[in-house]
């Protein structure tokens, strides 16, 4: 038989140790971003679906679901549910990029990382500018 110890492995064993350990990183982060935006809008279409089911029961159930989503807080989980939708977006199609072999690259998958934050943003905005105009 072996007397031989076990070697210690002195790096972490998964990127969810994040601390000490592990420093996040913006692929990582847009990751579970990207699968957080992926809840949420599971969520927020709920949220939708309550609004279709209000309006198809009539002018009173109607006037009382309109008044939460036209509340602050409806209008702030709005917001939230389309950046989401945005988001997941644009991150599947930076994905899709991905997919065709290209900006795989560190370099790359950063800038297109902050590219994909960018742009869910200003679309966002955008959104919700041309949805106040009408």
């Amino acid at each position: 038989m072996s007397t031989k110890k076990a070697s210690v492995v002195s790096r972490p064993l998964s990127p969810f140790m994040i601390g000490p350990y592990y420093k996040p990183q913006l692929t990582s982060m847009l990751s579970i971003t990207h699968r957080l935006a992926g809840l949420i809008l599971t969520l927020g279409s709920l949220f939708i679906t309550g609004w279709l089911v209000a309006l198809a029961a009539g002018p009173a159930w109607y006037g009382a679901y309109a008044g939460h989503m036209l509340a602050w807080y409806g209008q702030v989980l709005l917001f939230a549910w389309s950046w989401c939708a945005l988001y997941h977006l644009c991150n599947g199609m930076r994905h899709l990029v991905w997919d065709t072999g290209r900006g795989l690259d560190i370099k790359s998958a950063y800038t297109m990382g902050y590219a994909v934050i960018f742009v869910s943003t200003i679309l966002t905005i955008a959104v919700w500018i041309l949805a106040y105009a009408v």
